[in-house]
């Protein structure tokens, strides 16, 4: 059974920095990818960042040049955020994506609150 969970999460005052991680219970090699999503009050979840097996990455327009995700060993996952802005404020989860011939299949963590002060 794959299990994620993230820590991290804080308070923190704008232009601040934090590092989030995403510890699994598996080697995240298995998965065809990992991301980070983030859900404000009242709105939807978006995708932060991403990394595939291949080491692409992919980042949401607001948090580029600001966000970097990473693999820092065989089971976890981080997102180092720096010039934090009150907008990031939110849940951030833990992804992970694994396909199987033609179907994906998505795994979350229960999530690590942001939340940045201006």
């Amino acid at each position: 059974q794959v299990q994620l969970v993230e820590s991290g999460g804080d308070l923190v005052q704008a232009g601040g920095s934090l590092r989030l991680s995403c510890a699994a219970s598996v080697n995240i090699f298995s998965f065809h990818a990992m991301a980070w999503y983030r859900q404000a009050p009242g709105k939807q979840r978006e995708l932060v960042a991403a990394i595939t097996s291949g080491d692409n990455t992919n980042y949401g327009d607001s948090v580029k040049g600001r966000f970097t995700i990473s693999r820092d060993n065989a089971k976890t996952v981080s997102l180092q955020m720096n010039s934090l802005k009150p907008e990031d404020t939110g849940v951030y989860y833990c992804n992970a994506q694994r396909t199987v011939v033609t179907s994906r299949y998505d795994f979350w963590g229960q999530g690590t609150q942001v939340t940045v002060s201006s």
